[in-house]
């Protein structure tokens, strides 16, 4: 396999516990959409967002093993990955899937991500 950038392409995780995060959206706690026509105000909601289910849970950023992404542009992919740092251990990312769709749920949503976390 090719080397990855910013990511890595195998995981080993041995659990005893699997967490998986639905798909985190930019709506704010009162469900309001957060960065309207903004995306990186919107993926930094998301990740807000897969925080405060991780947090729910009872694992952390550590714990998260897979990121899977649904952007509505591609070519924001290096300010996403730029605030996705802020929040992973870049020394050890989780593996990760980036796709393009023509829409999301709603017009204005620019960004979906879902999370898996793993507890040895």
């Amino acid at each position: 396999m090719p080397p990855p950038f910013g990511y890595s392409q195998v995981v080993d995780a041995p659990a005893s516990r699997v967490v998986y995060l639905s798909g985190q959206i930019p709506f704010d706690s009162d469900g309001e959409l957060v960065g309207e026509g903004d995306f990186k105000a919107q993926t930094r909601q998301v990740f807000v967002n897969l925080t405060a289910g991780l947090e729910a849970a009872g694992v952390a950023w550590g714990d998260v093993v897979k990121l899977s992404y649904f952007v509505r542009d591609v070519s924001n992919a290096a300010g996403m990955r730029a605030i996705r740092d802020e929040f992973i251990d870049t020394e050890h990312p989780p593996a990760s899937t980036l796709v393009e769709v023509s829409r999301l749920f709603r017009d204005d949503v620019l960004i979906e991500v879902e999370a898996v976390a793993v507890v040895e």
